[in-house]
């Protein structure tokens, strides 16, 4: 497979799982020893000259903090395959945020992330930030867990939630690697299979024998599943999509708009860049956002690092 010169990518699978492949798979799971890594390197290569390049390498080294978090802590317990039975009987996800506790492994992975994060260059008011949280008894923590999950965070917040949010991402990984993506069903449009959260992008991929399929990627637990293209991930509407991309673009970046339900998210293209990484490229792409923002479209996707944007 032929890839551009640049830092590997994030979501592009084995080839050999897609060989001989006469239909898109359904949902490909994460791999949580390089996933961060990855996008770690992805943010890299895009920081330099970038407007908002200072956040982008700062998100880096938050990446790399999850990678360092992941690896030296111990594993979460799998699902019990009772409840996958149950939820793909009632085609539902799998792993379900709305009753996610902390737990042994969990409070292990958020505390070594937090530390890990702590020697990451950034800003004084994103280090106040880290304090902060880091200072948090466990029932304020479980509050802005259960903030980050149901992605209502409060304005005033954004900042500290930010780092919940990369430690749910690390272990919610964790989870989603451990499933049967075999045993994975559609649960709805614009719904993770694996843990019911809506996607942070999508991707047109180039991938052999899969050449053109469109993939949701869950900002957090890193599934991508298959979805119709030209087709709302919002409301599911076939009809009133249009494409916008800034001026000058190479049309590697697009934003899917909906005049059914007035919502908007972006589409990767991996033909015109195949290193994209969809939660990376999401940030980097902001100025898209802030386009959007001029016109009658409300941001569908949820990035818990495009915060307050």
């Amino acid at each position: 497979m032929s890839r551009p010169s640049g830092p590997p990518s994030a979501i592009i699978p084995d080839p050999s799982v897609l060989e001989g492949v006469s239909a898109p798979v359904f949902a490909y799971l994460p791999d949580p020893s390089t996933l961060f890594a990855r996008r770690a390197a992805r943010l890299r290569h895009l920081a330099p000259g970038h407007p908002v390049g200072a956040y982008l390498s700062f998100l880096a080294g938050l990446c790399d903090a999850q990678h360092a978090a992941i690896a030296a802590t111990p594993e979460p317990e799998a699902t019990d395959p009772a409840q996958v039975d149950r939820a793909r009987a009632n085609e539902m996800p799998p792993l379900d945020r709305s009753r996610f506790t902390a737990d042994g492994a969990f409070d292990s992975l958020f505390d070594r992330l937090l530390s890990e994060a702590a020697a990451v260059e950034m800003p004084a008011q994103a280090a106040d930030n880290l304090a902060r949280v880091r200072s948090q008894s466990a029932a304020a923590r479980g509050e802005m867990i259960r903030n980050v999950l149901a992605t209502s965070i409060p304005e005033a917040e954004l900042g500290e939630h930010l780092f919940v949010a990369a430690a749910l991402q690390a272990h919610f990984v964790r989870l989603a690697a451990a499933l049967d993506a075999a045993r994975l069903v559609p649960v709805g449009d614009g719904v993770c299979p694996s843990c019911g959260g809506v996607p942070v992008a999508s991707l047109v991929v180039n991938w052999p024998s899969a050449a053109g399929a469109r993939y949701c990627a869950c900002a957090l637990c890193g599934t991508l599943w298959n979805y119709v293209r030209v087709r709302c991930t919002a409301c599911g509407s076939t009809g009133g999509i249009a494409y916008q991309e800034m001026e000058g673009g190479n049309g590697a970046v697009k934003a899917e708009t909906c005049d059914t339900c007035h919502a908007y998210s972006k589409v990767l293209y991996l033909a015109q860049d195949d290193a994209q990484d969809p939660v990376a490229d999401d940030v980097a792409s902001l100025g898209l956002d802030l386009k959007q923002k001029e016109g009658p479209y409300r941001r569908a996707a949820f990035n818990p690092f495009l915060l307050g944007y």
